[in-house]
């Protein structure tokens, strides 16, 4: 079996601000979906739990706001990550670092959504 991530689910509080966050910081395109938006990174997706949605199904203790913590795959080097998150105005919590990670040991810059999910770029090579 092959199987693979095709999207799981994050919390927000404030539409505006974290579709511009999530398109502008991660790259994502900004999919109206159901009333919300998902947040679409190449093949893969985050499916948004906002305000005004009332989803069906979740999980049996729902994700609240900020209380993800995800991953995502830097092209470039961590110095390249931190750069970016300080041209957008978003402190690097910690960071760079030796992390493992599903290729492998990489290196990883921490930083928070809006809502405060914590959230990695780790570079590989």
């Amino acid at each position: 079996m092959d199987i693979t991530l095709d999207h799981c689910v994050i919390h927000v509080t404030d539409w505006e601000r974290s579709n511009a966050f999530y398109r502008d910081v991660l790259g994502a395109e900004v999919v109206p979906q159901g009333g919300g938006y998902a947040y679409r990174l190449g093949r893969q997706q985050l499916n948004v739990h906002g305000p005004g949605l009332t989803p069906s199904p979740v999980a049996r203790v729902p994700v609240p706001p900020g209380g993800s913590d995800l991953c995502f795959v830097w092209p470039g080097s961590p110095g390249e990550a931190a750069a970016h998150l300080k041209a957008h105005g978003v402190a690097v919590e910690l960071g760079p670092t030796l992390r493992p990670g599903a290729r492998g040991q990489g290196h990883s810059v921490y930083f928070c959504d809006p809502d405060g999910s914590l959230l990695e770029f780790i570079s590989y090579g």
